[in-house]
């Protein structure tokens, strides 16, 4: 049997339709619920001692698609919630380092002000669970933003064009991903009945063990949680074609 992951990946899905089933309207609400979860997510890594999870809590997509009185419910939660995690003496007991991973840039100054705040409290924490909050995040962003990173520290380097070809391989692409220095993820989760990754990872994903689930999101249970890992646990993983 394998051993538990280092590193989960959650694609956090079906808050509005458990928030229907719950006569939950108000969009602020409704991802509060998807927030709360986070401090159950965070024992059972600490429980199991996995030591990294990643949750796609906003895409780019949900920012740019959705009605604006969505988008201010989702990020009013996150705020709340990360407000809440930078001051939770279980985070520093556990020492738990918070980050996130994204076009922040996109995001409005105070969401921006709050995912800062929790990650300069928590920054010291190397030994600990690392939970990175990917928050307008697209997978082809992700991948867009490495390359021209690296192109960018070519020509600072005053690489020709040839040299700077020659430059981008996986390895140097991988450095400059958004989430660089990270075991790839083990294991995504999909709550919600949804079979696919929608851009969640791309880069990293190659050689995961997917695992989807018809629960969604906020009536995601610890029993759920382990039957996802001990599905993985039971898996033999090929690292090829």
């Amino acid at each position: 049997m394998q051993p538990a992951p280092r590193h989960v990946g959650i694609i956090l899905d079906g808050n509005r339709r458990y928030a229907r089933t719950r006569g939950v309207i108000d969009p602020q609400e409704i991802y509060a619920l998807d927030a709360r979860k986070l401090d159950d997510v965070l024992e059972w890594c600490g429980e199991l001692g996995i030591p990294a999870v990643t949750l796609w809590a906003v895409s780019t997509d949900n920012l740019s698609r959705r009605p604006a009185t969505e988008v201010s419910g989702i990020l009013a939660a996150l705020e709340a919630k990360l407000a809440t995690l930078a001051q939770d003496p279980r985070i520093h007991q556990q020492r738990v380092r918070v980050k996130a991973a994204g076009r922040l840039e996109m995001l409005p100054i105070s969401t921006v002000a709050v995912i800062r705040a929790a990650e300069e409290a928590t920054a010291n924490y190397s030994d600990g669970l690392t939970v990175t909050i990917a928050v307008a995040y697209g997978g082809h962003d992700e991948i867009t933003d490495a390359v021209r990173a690296l192109l960018r520290e070519a020509m600072t380097e005053g690489k020709a064009l040839a040299e700077t070809v020659e430059a981008v391989t996986p390895a140097a692409i991988a450095r400059h991903l958004y989430m660089a220095g990270l075991p790839d993820p083990d294991l995504i989760i999909r709550t919600s009945g949804e079979n696919r990754l929608s851009g969640f990872l791309l880069w990293q994903s190659a050689y995961s063990e997917l695992y989807f689930t018809d629960i969604n999101w906020p009536a995601f249970r610890k029993i759920d949680f382990l039957r996802a890992v001990r599905s993985f646990q039971q898996r033999k993983r090929r690292f090829g074609g």
